[in-house]
């Protein structure tokens, strides 16, 4: 399973968000600190759901970092999120 299957995967199982996209932009960091050959370095990460409801910007991110795991999560170089509810 590639980082961007599992990143889909726990966040489906932990949110089951209205909207979820996961976008890989490795590439066009290609020469940039932390640019892993073969990509899945640098996500986009735009996400839907009720269970964000009533949490704030930083309370929303640790919960995807969460859910995510400190494994995952160490070894992506840059995540940009976009959480809304």
């Amino acid at each position: 399973m590639t980082r961007t299957e599992i990143i889909e995967t726990r966040l489906r199982e932990a949110f089951a968000p209205r909207v979820l996209d996961v976008v890989d932009e490795s590439e066009r960091h290609r020469g940039h600190a932390g640019y892993q050959e073969g990509g899945e370095s640098h996500y986009r990460v735009t996400i839907e759901s009720e269970s964000f409801q009533g949490l704030g910007r930083i309370e929303r991110h640790r919960a995807v970092h969460a859910a995510l795991g400190p494994e995952l999560v160490a070894e992506i170089h840059a995540l940009a999120l976009k959480i809304s509810d």
